[in-house]
């Protein structure tokens, strides 16, 4: 008996047939541990839209596991300081919180919004110094349970 061959490639083209492989071994990795279910990802989004239908920027997250993580926020300078992140990050928490997530991840750099995030209540639960260099990426976390966030360092 042969054993089959394999091989690993280095890709930068986007393959939906490669990401889902990877996706769903993950999930049911995950999903011994955590349950059926617990990984389940559900998309949300919060599009801040001009007086035409067009996008002019928003919020793009997904909830999972429990929690919803945003992936991307942006509000163009133009209609910054009118409370309108402030509004979006409102609206796309009270969804988590109707989906039954119990917190929201994100991540920010130093040179974009720590300080509005650390006004609406996020804490830093972790920082990656010089990404990219000369800055830091933070990444924040807010419960939206009622429960005090819990942070510790990681062990193996």
């Amino acid at each position: 008996m042969t054993a089959a061959v394999t091989r690993i490639t280095l890709e930068e083209a986007a393959d939906p047939e490669a990401q889902e492989a990877v996706w769903s071994g993950l999930r049911a990795y995950n999903e011994l541990h955590s349950g059926p279910g617990s990984f389940d990802s559900r998309p949300l989004r919060v599009v801040l839209r001009d007086e035409a239908g067009a996008p002019l920027g928003g919020l793009i997250g997904r909830s999972y596991a429990g929690w919803l993580y945003v992936e991307l926020f942006h509000i163009p300078e133009a209609h910054r300081r009118a409370g309108l992140g402030r509004e979006i990050l409102a609206m796309a928490e009270r969804e988590a919180a109707e989906r039954g997530c119990i917190g929201v991840r994100l991540e920010t750099m130093s040179f974009q919004a720590p300080g509005f995030y650390a006004r609406l209540g996020y804490s830093v639960v972790g920082t990656l110094r010089d990404f990219p260099p000369g800055h830091t990426r933070f990444t924040l976390a807010k419960r939206l349970d009622g429960a005090p966030l819990e942070v510790s360092a990681c062990s193996t």
